[in-house]
């Protein structure tokens, strides 16, 4: 790299062929756009033969070195990974992994036509190309926050959810529960149906509803909450929260599952960890977000 130029060193490759440098960085930078390149080349980061490349249209020579330093995109991405209320984790060709806020929807309803997670990551797509779209693959309830996964195309958001119990390897929660938690660990199971009245209800007659298996694991136990992790062996809809009120220990702030405060002012409901195959590449990958500090401070536990 140039003199003066303290970036990393993340890419260095010959080049085999002649093409044009859009065209060769688009074909091994894999996870970075046209935009993230043309801000490369803006910063003077990628070079050819050591000189500072100025066009992405400049034809590369065969037997050419060409280097791209990362720091500083990695720097200036990371104040734009964070959108309106939802924040990039990973992103490449096919798949955004982000975390969202408590209070914003995944999509909208009938009923709910505000901003949604949805609407956010679709602007954000679009202004990488007008014809890029996003693909929900699953959701979370609005006053649930964490990890969420989109699909870009909706080739892959098929392949995800047609395999999703093969697929997800992990995926694990974190809730401020009402009461002390008596026992350490377990595992809650039932069969769970909704009613018109768009209630879930548990049942352990094996001829309502599907069968749902939840993990637990008690943090920490405080004066009036505990802090427990949720392990989901399968992924019903409202699993967590109905399981929760089955053992009398209904997550903190969920009143239509049973709980009687809002200490949070929120849901004390958080999806900390995904873990899945990704659906082209087969790699197994892993995500994990912190536990909320006010999840931490409500039952005692020290957030630093």
């Amino acid at each position: 790299m140039p003199a003066g130029n303290h970036s990393r060193l993340n890419f260095s490759r010959i080049v085999e062929k002649p093409c044009d440098l859009m065209s060769f960085l688009q074909k091994y930078l894999h996870g970075k756009n046209r935009d993230d390149i043309k801000y490369l080349i803006r910063k003077r980061l990628i070079t050819a033969d050591g000189v500072p490349c100025e066009k992405a249209e400049m034809m590369l020579k065969t037997g050419s070195k060409i280097e791209v330093g990362e720091a500083e995109i990695l720097a200036d991405k990371n104040e734009n990974n964070r959108l309106r209320g939802v924040k990039i984790v990973f992103e490449d060709a096919h798949l955004l992994v982000v975390e969202k806020e408590s209070g914003l929807l995944s999509i909208a309803t009938d009923s709910e036509k505000r901003e949604t997670a949805y609407s956010i990551l679709s602007d954000y797509v679009k202004k990488q190309h007008h014809l890029n779209k996003i693909f929900i693959v699953h959701r979370l309830d609005r006053e649930t926050s964490g990890l969420m996964l989109f699909a870009k195309s909706e080739e892959v958001k098929t392949l995800l959810q047609e395999s999703w119990n093969e697929s997800v390897l992990q995926r694990t929660y974190v809730a401020v529960v009402e009461g002390v938690m008596e026992k350490y660990s377990g595992t809650i199971s039932s069969y769970l149906f909704e009613t018109s009245s768009m209630i879930v209800h548990s049942s352990q007659n094996p001829e309502k509803g599907q069968w749902a298996v939840t993990g637990f694991l008690t943090l920490e136990k405080g004066k009036y909450y505990s802090l427990v992790k949720l392990d989901l062996e399968t992924g019903r809809k409202h699993q967590i929260r109905v399981h929760m009120c089955d053992i009398g220990h209904p997550v903190a702030g969920d009143k239509k599952y049973g709980a009687v405060t809002n200490p949070l002012k929120r849901m004390g409901l958080h999806a900390m960890v995904l873990s899945f195959v990704h659906p082209v590449s087969g790699e197994k990958l892993f995500f994990d977000t912190p536990v909320p500090g006010s999840f931490l401070k409500i039952t005692g536990k020290r957030s630093d």
